[in-house]
């Protein structure tokens, strides 16, 4: 997990197939998410961003190169910095790592940003909503 200033740096993904976004529960179960997780050392953003989509979400696809936004949020005393990035969807797997662990939704645009509760994040996927598929 790298950090700077005692930050911790994380990487999420807004994914995207047929115009519908995709959201999975919080590890809890109790809230709506993109799929995120902690930077690891050897990897960068980008690679920590695809890699979170197949764990928590099975999802397999092209990480856009340019982050579409950051937010920030408190956990355990420890302020968390999230680098948001778009993916174009080319396949949802039946199976994946965390598949026992959450519930995976595609949602359409508006729906999806309606049930996220952060508000940085809720509208950095509105944003990348907007921009359409052909963006990814």
């Amino acid at each position: 997990m790298k950090q700077s200033s005692g930050r911790v740096s994380q990487a999420a993904v807004v994914a995207v197939k047929k115009g519908r976004v995709c959201l999975i529960t919080s590890s809890s179960g109790k809230r709506w998410l993109v799929p995120k997780g902690n930077l690891q050392s050897g990897c960068d953003l980008r690679e920590t961003a695809a890699r979170e989509a197949w764990e928590e979400a099975g999802l397999v696809g092209t990480v856009r190169q340019r982050p579409l936004g950051v937010y920030e949020f408190v956990k355990l005393g420890r302020l968390h910095e999230v680098v948001v990035y778009r993916m174009r969807v080319r396949e949802a797997k039946r199976e994946w790592p965390e598949k026992d662990k959450r519930r995976r939704r595609w949602l359409r645009p508006g729906k999806a940003a309606e049930r996220i509760a952060h508000v940085q994040l809720r509208e950095i996927v509105a944003a990348a909503i907007g921009r359409g598929d052909r963006a990814a």
